[in-house]
């Protein structure tokens, strides 16, 4: 008999982000408030090209559908390696309640508006199903209220 104990799982995990650092935090907060937002973000990507809160809010900055669009992609490709990382197996819960989660899911969410936008409906559907998937419990309404409307 094995001293280890036995695992019972309650379901399917859970993978959780690292919160943005407060440094992070507060250089974005300037950003979005000086008087060039796009191109103050900008700078922030192009110095941390890893900042999932900083491709959300480029992808919020962006003015056209194109450029917002290819942003919140890269976004969510960066979180896609970002979850990898940190345990996350293709399947399983990276739910909003998570601060760390945050920038992943808001461009997620983005990547599926723009889709819809662009008539990419096949893209935009698998983009909302798979925001619910990972939580069943939908995006918070003042989340989809925060984006930017084109």
């Amino acid at each position: 008999m094995s001293d280890h104990p036995i695992q019972m799982s309650s379901g399917l995990p859970s993978t959780v982000l690292p919160d943005t650092d407060a440094i992070e935090r507060h250089a974005l907060a300037q950003a979005i408030d000086s008087a060039e937002p796009k191109l103050a973000i900008a700078a922030i990507v192009a110095t941390n090209p890893r900042s999932l809160e900083a491709w959300a809010e480029f992808g919020d900055h962006c003015g056209d559908v194109m450029s917002r669009y290819a942003a919140y992609r890269v976004g969510y490709h960066r979180g896609l390696d970002a979850l990898r990382a940190n345990g996350w197996r293709g399947s399983g819960y990276v739910r909003w309640s998570a601060p760390g989660n945050h920038g992943f899911l808001r461009n997620l969410l983005g990547l599926h508006l723009m889709a819809n936008a662009i008539g990419e409906d096949d893209e935009s559907e698998r983009c909302a199903q798979f925001l619910l998937q990972l939580d069943p419990n939908g995006v918070p309404a003042d989340v989809i209220g925060a984006v930017p409307k084109l």
